[in-house]
């Protein structure tokens, strides 16, 4: 068996405080990339891999997922676990029609009705389109983190410990991208967690993923530029790129992710694509390695740029979080988003980007123009809160929590939702997506579901509105992060009879 005499020599430290899946995830990982496992090495069954190591079953399956996940491995139905051809490490350099969509075509009737009446521009009548009202419910399955699960008093004491007597630094802010304790503290946890290749002045802190994606399209493109965006998707970052007067083309998602031979297709002209790889919304897809590849490719063939929204990737279940696709980036072409705000709570409003070396000055000097800098107040708190390791403790035990709670939807909608929804396990995120089981299949409404679900008191969102243009699935995204298992059960039965009673 190719490589397997190879994996007896492993070195795993048993006292280790570290996971034993993660020590042999770096093990293999080294001997594929140093090629003491070349690509197409056939690798023991799990089985076999375990009792040679001394290890559990769940151990040995728990790091080939993650390697299969990052793309190092892949399997052959039948025929086991291979190294793969293509290796992330490796970054090669190497249609049916759709109309790119103009700010203003996303209309309702009664945004036409304002227009005609107030005389809105084009711009004011796209971003009144695309916005939609905030849900504003604390009621099952509103999305969202679990706002009572956060430390409060910790950061209240953090809060304290810099404002009581805030030295000149702080009070009489000069802006240089953020606070720079909190600028060190994100670039070591991107590194570390999210494989992001980058050093603190790369780091830009603003108000929100929102404000750090409309900023990259001011700065990077000009007015009427093409932007690709995935369909499905987040409505907030077609609205950013609409303010920057940019005209957006809505690229398909499939299993791999944004289909970047469709958008080049669709948008010949496009100098940007935004995508969220590691966790696509509202689908939860991962984006393939071979996407990543094409789609770095398509960045540097084209001379255009990649914006990373990396919005939840805290939170995934099984194994760790997946690398991000900027530290496959060997080009200066990607710009990587993150985001505080499901993290910690909605209100924090502080993300960041980060930028290629060359292009921070050009960022900071035109965000100064909008907005001077972002608001001092919560910068050092954070700092200190990821300092001290509060973060990672808050993240581990939300991890746990939300697990649990994901759990408790699966086990509820088995329940009290047989043959009208169908709901699939994710392994990251905080909502799961309910599509029509057998008895809706062809004939659901789920924009009807959803307003008959709110006058019951149940926040069900429906995916069709997360569709720019014509849906092409219906369903029901179901946010189970902020709500007990008591009220995920509750909502889930309340929400089997609302369908069934809707015929």
């Amino acid at each position: 068996m190719p490589g397997g005499a190879n994996l007896l020599a492993l070195d795993l430290d048993k006292d280790n405080a570290g996971p034993l899946y993660r020590q042999l995830y770096d093990r293999l990982r080294l001997m594929i990339l140093d090629g003491r496992l070349p690509s197409g090495s056939r690798l023991p069954a799990n089985r076999v891999l375990a009792q040679d190591l001394s290890l559990s079953r769940n151990t040995v399956a728990t790091a080939l997922q993650q390697l299969l996940a990052e793309g190092y491995v892949e399997t052959r139905q039948g025929d086991g676990t291979y190294v793969a051809s293509e290796l992330p490490d490796d970054v090669l350099g190497r249609p049916d029609r759709r109309q790119t969509e103009r700010p203003g075509s996303y209309r309702t009737e009664q945004a036409d009705d304002v227009a005609r009446r107030y005389g809105l521009s084009r711009r004011g009548q796209a971003l009144a389109a695309i916005s939609r009202v905030s849900v504003g419910s604390e009621a099952a399955f509103a999305p969202g983190p679990d706002i009572n699960a956060f430390p409060f008093a910790i950061w209240a004491r953090l809060m304290a410990r810099f404002w009581r007597r805030p030295g000149p630094e702080l009070a009489n802010s000069r802006d240089s991208g953020g606070y720079p304790p909190l600028k060190a503290a994100i670039a070591a946890y991107l590194g570390v967690m999210r494989g992001v290749r980058c050093d603190p002045g790369q780091i830009i802190v603003v108000s929100g993923a929102q404000q750090a994606i409309g900023l990259a399209a001011q700065v990077l493109l000009d007015h009427d530029d093409q932007a690709m965006v995935e369909e499905p998707g987040y409505g907030g970052i077609r609205g950013a790129l609409t303010a920057a007067g940019l005209r957006i083309a809505l690229v398909p998602v499939d299993e791999e992710g944004l289909d970047i031979g469709a958008g080049e297709a669709r948008a010949p002209m496009a100098r940007l694509a935004c995508v969220a790889p590691s966790h696509q919304h509202p689908l939860g897809v991962v984006m393939s390695l071979r996407r990543r590849l094409a789609l770095i490719e398509w960045a540097r063939r084209r001379q255009g740029w990649i914006l990373e929204d990396d919005y939840d990737s805290e939170y995934r279940y099984a194994g760790r979080p997946l690398a991000a696709l900027q530290g496959l980036d060997t080009t200066g072409r990607v710009i990587y988003v993150g985001s505080f705000s499901k993290v910690l709570f909605p209100a924090l409003r502080l993300g960041y980007l980060v930028v290629p070396t060359d292009l921070v000055d050009p960022f900071i000097r035109a965000r100064r123009v909008l907005d001077d800098h972002t608001a001092m107040l919560a910068q050092p708190v954070l700092a200190s809160f990821i300092e001290d390791g509060h973060f990672a403790a808050h993240v581990r035990r939300m991890r746990r929590l939300y697990a649990g709670r994901q759990e408790a939807l699966l086990t509820a909608a088995r329940a009290d939702l047989p043959g009208l929804l169908e709901i699939d396990a994710d392994e990251a995120g905080m909502h799961l997506i309910a599509k029509p089981g057998p008895e809706l299949r062809g004939a659901m409404d789920d924009r009807r579901i959803a307003r008959a679900a709110a006058e019951a008191g149940v926040t069900a969102m429906a995916l069709s509105t997360t569709y720019a243009g014509k849906p092409l699935r219906q369903g029901l995204m179901l946010g189970y992060a902020a709500h007990d298992e008591a009220a995920i059960a509750a909502a889930t039965r309340r929400l089997g009879k609302i369908i069934a009673a809707s015929g």
